[in-house]
């Protein structure tokens, strides 16, 4: 019937807090796509800044305001996952955008992949004047495989890149709320253990690290990843050189730039 709102094929779901500008630049990204059939969700957790009022002023019934006070990005990325009308979920940070093809290549591997649960899109890094392109190799991995790309860091990853069908999300718990660092490795960990994953070569978003945000600082790395792997104690069973390795090079990084309080934060 004419009228009636069709069922989104995607929904994209965002986290904000006090990021007025930056997130309105993320809607304005989502809103610019080629594709139409989306819903986008921005959970708002607690902001003060006058967010509400901004995406208010978005008089767009594809644009879904939430908010209430979750207890951080994780819980927010829950409730949205919850409120998803969609069969396919995907992430956008506040401060990152979509290109303009992002959702509808999205669309295009999950339609012609039926059986596929998760996909990770290559992303352009920016910060400062430093453009880096974390482009993955097109592969499909295996639950294996991706578990062992997860644990020794060799795949580019990040909250935005990651797009999975809403079963699959609801049926691992979603995101880890007690966490506040890795939660997208600590995700993709947990769907490791039922699911592979497509990687895409495709550089699709642009995420952009400020110098004091979360997942671009080192400090803190060490106890981070101690915390991701005592959340899943079998892998240093199944890898047992990894884990070390990859702490010792992180101590041997921030120690050679002079960062001795950084590199030893969680053992003193």
């Amino acid at each position: 019937m004419a009228g009636i709102d069709p069922v989104p094929l995607i929904t994209v779901i965002t986290p904000t807090h006090n990021r007025r500008e930056t997130v309105l630049r993320a809607v304005e990204s989502v809103f610019s796509q080629s594709m139409s059939r989306f819903e986008h969700i921005v959970v708002d957790d607690g902001s003060t800044d006058g967010t509400e009022a901004a995406l208010a002023r978005i008089q767009d019934p594809r644009l879904i305001y939430v908010g209430a006070k979750w207890r951080g990005a994780n819980a927010a990325r829950n409730a949205g996952i919850e409120r998803a009308r969609a069969p396919l979920v995907t992430f956008l940070d506040s401060d990152d955008i979509y290109m303009p093809h992002r959702l509808e290549r999205t669309l295009t591997w999950f339609d012609e992949n039926p059986a596929l649960q998760v996909l990770i899109s290559s992303f352009v890094s920016l910060k400062g004047n430093r453009i880096t392109n974390c482009a993955n190799p097109e592969a499909f991995v295996s639950p294996a495989m991706l578990e062992r790309t997860l644990v020794g860091q060799t795949i580019f990853i990040a909250g935005s890149a990651i797009t999975a069908r809403r079963e699959a999300l609801l049926a691992i718990g979603g995101y880890d709320s007690d966490i506040t660092r890795m939660q997208d490795r600590e995700l993709l960990l947990r769907l490791a253990r039922r699911f592979g994953a497509q990687l895409s070569e495709d550089l699709d978003w642009t995420k952009y690290n400020s110098e004091n945000s979360i997942s671009g600082r080192r400090d803190g790395y060490v106890e981070a990843y101690a915390n991701l792997m005592g959340k899943h104690p079998h892998i240093a069973h199944a890898y047992p050189h990894i884990p070390p390795y990859m702490i010792s090079r992180q101590l041997i990084a921030d120690i050679l730039r002079g960062r001795i309080p950084e590199a030893f934060q969680g053992y003193m």
